[in-house]
């Protein structure tokens, strides 16, 4: 059981405009800089470090072993490109199926700067688009390669038979997310990250087949093994058997996904978790900017205070649907299709009329809070508040007929008809925002290595492209960027040092890892309190939701500290986990989950509350213009926060990289 009574060290700064509302949660470190990437021009960096990067001979690719945690679009992706490359890789993830990894859920698309409409794409706006959608809180270098990367990901997935949408004369169709002006997301249906995924797996199943990669299905990893500096293994355990599992390689990648599942509902799956990401951060791995949350405004409504899970509607849907609510709120109980056409406010296309109902994802999701707030929400009373407005598909409808909607919707249609019982083709569909991604993740340098040596980070585990929102159809972007044509190029420059010595199971870093699992689960399986894992973990995400959410305060944010404190200390004492340990055990497998959760929310809001401006998804009530816009302090806050965990019971360490843009200019982000 960790030490949990961390207290702050006493202040003598006042915050005052810019001032540092954490001081006293935290202790200040020295910043950090990524040294991989090249200097010169931006277009220029990647090509050069292809090339500065050291190569692995075929013949010693076979000596060395690389463990992957996740089977997801960045996982599965790296797993097929490094086994077919030849080296040995383990796969791991809890699922029954590699097929069952969370990127299975994306619908929207994938960007890519194809510019196959003519619209005026290029690398360089996708660039820009998607550092302005981060609210110049991502790393350029970085961006800009994801950019450069795109074009080659739908080359890569049509060749695998990813069944893309195309026009009637057979080339591939595109459409518009939320933050452009140009079409450049290739989508299948509402089905792109099932589709996708399938791609990957077949390519993974393919090396399995071969004898490269060697799968591990429901295993969860536990703990990282580090071990004279180096990340040399992790400590898994069999979720079907119980076993304790040591396994020893060169070099480790997580790419385990997001942590949205902090605020218990959220659009993730029930099983998304941090505990790969956060037990590495233990082991000195710096958490980067784990604030910036990205909370989606297309989702199905909460419809009572039942549910464990929220599901998402795709962003695609904004293309043709018109955002709305009543004007007045004496007609938010009415039928919609009575409410004539003047009665109704429009007010994503009245405030920004240049983009409209395409506004950023965190632009949209506050539009929906602030109206809701006023009272003029849609939708059933949950604890008193309608939270929801409408996604109207009647002009559309009109427009282009049932059948043209039907086509590129019908699945997202059908399915929301399935879980509300109502017919969005004769009723508008209602909406509201709900957490969805984190642009947060392990600090990494250009090469996608964390700062412990030998762990390399991909996709949503990573914080490297979003900075503090990220664009739509950019998930499936990243996570095939890395996994395909990224982490195999940087992966080699580490491994080319190798074959590293072995070290056996006896030693001390790998005992000492393995004992803590092992002291952990007994714990838990020992505790015998009387509240169940998931009541704490649902009071943790009202926590969460309530005070490090859409809108944050300082105020807020040092209560919701105080709580999770409170409720932590509360839940190794009191928590009650059922069965045991040598058998299939979801209690336990919560327990550990939510235990790291707990730590996670408390950094979560620690990093809120230092980063006293508002930015992309992450809305300080301290920091906003005068018609309620996000407002950023570039002179205090351009940089990211590369978190260090300094001990049970110690304060955290920030260490601060300055965010340095050379090819763009920072300015106040306009969508109007």
């Amino acid at each position: 059981m960790p030490d949990t009574t961390l207290t702050p060290e006493p202040s003598h700064d006042a915050p005052g405009a810019h001032g540092d509302d954490a001081v006293g949660y935290y202790r200040p470190g020295d910043p950090v800089a990524d040294a991989k990437a090249p200097d010169g021009p931006v277009a220029d960096r990647w090509n050069t470090r292809k090339f500065e990067a050291r190569l692995v001979n075929p013949s010693n690719r076979r000596k060395l072993d690389v463990i992957i945690i996740g089977t997801g679009l960045a996982g599965g992706a790296a797993a097929a490109t490094l086994g077919e490359a030849g080296y040995n890789v383990k796969s791991f993830c809890y699922q029954d199926s590699p097929r069952r990894a969370h990127s299975i859920a994306a619908q929207g698309g994938i960007n890519a700067a194809k510019n196959y409409k003519e619209d005026g794409d290029s690398v360089y706006r996708l660039f820009y688009d998607t550092v302005k959608g981060g609210d110049y809180r991502s790393r350029e270098s970085n961006v800009y390669r994801l950019s450069e990367v795109s074009a080659n990901i739908i080359d890569q997935c049509v060749a695998q038979g990813v069944p893309f949408a195309r026009e009637y004369g057979g080339l591939l169709d595109n459409r518009s997310f939320g933050g452009v002006q140009v079409s450049r997301t290739f989508y299948a249906r509402g089905q792109t990250g099932q589709q996708l995924l399938i791609g990957a797996y077949q390519a993974m199943e393919r090396q399995v087949a071969a004898g490269t990669v060697e799968q591990y299905t429901r295993h969860e990893m536990l703990e990282l093994i580090v071990a004279d500096g180096r990340a040399r293994g992790i400590i898994a355990r069999d979720m079907v058997t119980g076993e304790i599992q040591t396994h020893l390689a060169d070099v480790v990648v997580l790419a385990s996904g997001g942590y949205g599942n902090v605020f218990y509902l959220s659009t993730n799956a029930m099983g998304s978790n941090v505990t790969a990401s956060w037990r590495a951060h233990r082991k000195g791995a710096y958490f980067a900017n784990p604030c910036y949350t990205q909370i989606h405004p297309t989702c199905i409504p909460v419809s009572g205070a039942h549910q464990s899970k929220l599901t998402l509607m795709s962003e695609s849907l904004r293309n043709d649907g018109r955002i709305w609510v009543p004007k007045n709120k004496a007609d938010c109980d009415k039928d919609p299709r009575t409410i004539p056409e003047e009665d109704r406010d429009y007010y994503l296309e009245r405030i920004y009329p240049s983009f409209g109902n395409l506004v950023p994802r965190d632009i949209a999701s506050r539009g929906a809070k602030n109206v809701c707030d006023e009272g003029r929400g849609v939708g059933p009373e949950v604890d008193g508040v309608r939270r929801g407005v409408y996604l109207d598909f009647k002009d559309s409808i009109g427009r282009l007929g049932e059948d043209a909607v039907r086509e590129k919707y019908g699945n997202l249609f059908d399915m929301y008809l399935r879980i509300t019982g109502e017919n969005p083709y004769e009723v508008p569909m209602r909406i509201y925002p709900a957490v969805h991604y984190t642009m947060g993740g392990l600090w990494v340098d250009y090469d996608l290595q964390s700062s412990i040596p030998g762990l390399f980070v991909a996709g949503e585990a990573n914080f490297s492209d979003h900075g503090a929102n990220r664009l739509g159809a950019s998930a499936l972007m990243q996570g095939l960027a890395d996994g395909y044509f990224v982490l195999p190029q940087t992966i080699r420059d580490y491994l080319a040092d190798g074959p590293f010595e072995k070290i056996a199971e006896d030693h001390p870093s790998v005992v000492e890892a393995k004992k803590s699992v092992e002291d952990r689960v007994a714990h838990f399986l020992s505790t015998n309190g009387t509240r169940s894992v998931d009541s704490y973990h649902r009071e943790l995400g009202n926590i969460m939701w309530e005070y490090c959410g859409m809108e944050r305060t300082a105020d807020g944010l040092k209560k919701a500290i105080d709580l999770i404190r409170s409720l932590r200390e509360d839940f190794w004492r009191n928590v009650k986990v059922l069965g045991t340990a040598d058998s299939l055990n979801q209690s336990l497998e919560k327990a550990g989950r939510v235990a790291d959760f707990f730590e996670l929310g408390e950094l979560m809001c620690i990093d809120a509350l230092n980063r006293r401006e508002s930015c992309g998804g992450h809305f300080r009530a301290e920091s906003q213009t005068e018609d309620g816009e996000a407002l950023r302090h570039d002179d205090h806050f351009a940089y990211v926060a590369a978190w260090e965990f300094a001990g049970d019971g110690e304060l955290p360490v920030l260490h601060k990289e300055d965010l340095v843009y050379t090819a763009i200019e920072m300015k106040q982000r306009s969508y109007k």
